[in-house]
């Protein structure tokens, strides 16, 4: 399991309008291909487990997904398509000690 000690960014922060990155979402992907670990990963069938730490009671579990796995594939280089089993999981915690546990698998 890896864990990241970075607060979970929601799909409503990270994008103006339709089209345009927000800076708060082009801050976070940086920082996040800065602290994202090198792992090797394949581009077959995976199965991913992602563990929100989230500081809001009233977060949707759903909504930090998308910023983070855009930022798994950006640095490690696989297609979103080959994941065939997610579990999401939100954990409470105080502000400020907001994370992100991941761990990805092959299922092939």
């Amino acid at each position: 399991m890896i864990k990241l000690d970075i607060k979970p960014l929601s799909v409503n922060q990270a994008w103006q309008g339709k089209r345009f990155k927000t800076p708060k979402y082009n801050k976070y992907i940086n920082d996040m291909l800065m602290i994202l670990p090198l792992l090797k990963v394949t581009d077959e069938k995976m199965e991913l487990y992602i563990r929100f730490g989230l500081s809001s009671k009233n977060a949707d579990i759903d909504n930090p997904l998308k910023c983070f796995i855009d930022c798994l594939q950006k640095k490690y280089a696989f297609n979103d398509k080959n994941i065939y089993k997610l579990t999401v999981e939100k954990v409470d915690t105080a502000k400020g000690k907001e994370f992100i546990e991941f761990d990805m698998e092959s299922l092939v």
